[in-house]
């Protein structure tokens, strides 16, 4: 069936008016070019905003005290109270399916006082008593020395960890960084390594603008006792925080006298409900993409549909010619599904290579760019993505050649024969 003959029969018949044939072709291949273009494009802001979160551990919350909002057990509503240590331990030990367990205290903040002298030099800058964990939950690349390990948190050493930023305020180019003090409200504290944050999450600049010490020699240094600011909590993998965030506020509220039913007591950010929502916003763009693409080819198949039913219409003799010499109906219909599709396929590959080379060159410009600030990066499609618009090019080069081929093999030989 697919012999020599039938594929010059093809091509002859479809630049026997090439300029109809490439118009008609145009319309299958801008289809396919708008739909691959709008998923990479998709697919380039979706990288641009998982950069965003810099590898951080999105099955994760933070969590913190906040006044109650009703009275319990004889305490008033408004009252004020905090987490403490022993709440951590308490957590670890009731609720299963936690990867770690992290509180944190925290000094200064964005347009605070300065908090930290360094020779002549001062600044205002966050300053995070944390456990070693937090560095698998707030990842960052650490750029000479090392992070706080569990030694500093046992013998409550006075050591830093500080960003680049601080490095950029605090320190003249070139000065040695490791070994040297800083004092932190009046605290000295040596520096043993320092950072650059992953991501662009929250502000870049101020993101490298951090100082990381142990937490029990921040409690220590800053006199906050057994206090403790505010928790990351993350869920190990298979395990959603959403679903056990319950649970961890159920202990909190039993060991300081909180009302079951008081939800404002407990603050919470749900990192994983969030980048969840945002998972969900980039299916929804999916979809859009594929139906949009789809509808603008869709035009394109009607075209070669109409095309086709004027082919058969030009080849009337022939069809009759061929039906009298003993060409089945399946032989006739086979011809044009063969034409239709080919056609389909032909133009619609076209569009896949347009649309790769300008998704190529939008990331050639793009190499070199900062993006952590574009939120913006690395457009591309997958092999998926390509099968998929095969499949779609091979449905629609059938349903445009299906009408034609049923027109052409209702030609009676005898009435073919008469066309002039």
């Amino acid at each position: 069936m697919f012999s020599k003959d039938n594929w010059s029969e093809i091509i002859e018949a479809l630049t026997s008016n090439w300029f109809r044939t490439v118009l008609t072709a145009f319309g299958v291949l801008w289809g396919i070019f708008i739909l691959v273009i709008l998923l990479a494009a998709g697919k380039g802001l979706e990288n641009g905003v998982k950069q965003g979160f810099g590898g951080m551990a999105t099955n994760s919350m933070f969590m913190w005290a906040q006044t109650p909002s009703k009275p319990y057990k004889g305490l008033p509503k408004g009252r004020r109270y905090n987490f403490k240590t022993g709440d951590v331990e308490a957590i670890k030990q009731n609720v299963p399916n936690l990867r770690f367990v992290s509180p944190r205290n925290q000094l200064g903040g964005f347009g605070g006082a300065n908090n930290v002298v360094r020779g002549l030099k001062t600044g205002a800058f966050n300053v995070y008593g944390d456990y070693p964990e937090v560095i698998q939950q707030e990842p960052m690349d650490i750029t000479s020395g090392r992070f706080i390990n569990y030694s500093d948190i046992e013998d409550n050493r006075k050591v830093a960890i500080i960003g680049e930023g601080v490095i950029k305020d605090m320190y003249d180019p070139g000065e040695d960084i490791i070994g040297s003090y800083i004092k932190i409200n009046g605290v000295n504290f040596m520096v043993i390594g320092s950072y650059k944050k992953k991501g662009n999450n929250g502000n870049p600049e101020e993101n490298q603008k951090q100082i990381f010490v142990p937490f029990t020699a921040f409690s220590q240094a800053f006199n906050m006792a057994d206090n403790v600011g505010w928790m990351a909590i993350t869920a190990e993998d298979g395990s959603s925080i959403t679903s056990l965030k319950t649970q961890v506020f159920d202990v909190i509220k039993s060991r300081h006298s909180l009302h079951p039913e008081d939800d404002r007591a407990i603050g919470n950010f749900d990192l994983y409900e969030e980048f969840s929502k945002i998972n969900g916003l980039f299916v929804a763009l999916k979809a859009v993409a594929y139906f949009v693409g789809i509808l603008v080819l869709l035009s394109g198949i009607i075209g070669i549909s109409n095309i086709m039913l004027i082919v058969v219409k030009e080849r009337t003799n022939e069809i009759g010619v061929r039906r009298a010499l003993g060409a089945t109906p399946w032989n006739i219909r086979g011809q044009i599904l063969m034409e239709s599709i080919f056609l389909t396929i032909i133009s619609g590959m076209a569009g896949i290579v347009l649309a790769t080379g300008v998704i190529a060159l939008v990331n050639m410009q793009l190499e070199g760019v900062d993006t952590s600030t574009m939120m913006f990066a690395n457009p591309s499609v997958d092999l998926g993505v390509v099968f998929v618009a095969l499949s779609i090019l091979i449905i629609s080069g059938l349903l445009a050649g299906l009408i034609p081929a049923q027109n052409a093999i209702k030609i009676q030989p005898v009435d073919a024969l008469r066309t002039e």
